[in-house]
């Protein structure tokens, strides 16, 4: 069964930083690309960033030089690093698969239709 547990998360001024940890368990990690999406107030979720298995990373615009997304994958981890934070970066943060709900398996490819609980990132103006 997958289960992402974000954390890290709170309450911070413009300008400030944030570190975010995603622990990932039930999937085959090391051959699954993995994301950070957000979801702010009366908004659609968005793709924040994302990375390879090989390390390759890819970013959202509003977010390019800004954030860093990185991978352990010893620990079954994926990190998102928030630098020089705007108002506009308020939302709830979560981790998936990228794409989302795609899952390798050793032998197979599944769907799974999951979101952990999200770490909420507020910061202020």
């Amino acid at each position: 069964q997958v289960q992402l547990v974000e954390s890290g998360g709170g309450l911070v001024q413009a300008g400030g930083s944030l570190s975010l940890s995603c622990a990932a368990s039930g999937i085959f990690f090391i051959v699954n690309a993995m994301g950070w999406y957000r979801q702010a107030p009366g908004k659609q979720r968005e793709l924040v960033a994302t990375i390879s298995t090989g390390g390759r990373t890819n970013y959202a615009d509003s977010v390019k030089g800004r954030f860093t997304i990185s991978r352990d994958n010893a620990k079954n981890a994926v990190y998102l690093q928030m630098n020089s934070l705007k108002p506009e970066d308020t939302a709830v943060y979560y981790c998936n698969s990228d794409p989302p709900g795609t899952y390798y398996g050793s032998r197979n490819i599944y769907q799974y239709d999951y979101w952990g609980q999200g770490t909420q990132v507020t910061v202020s103006s």
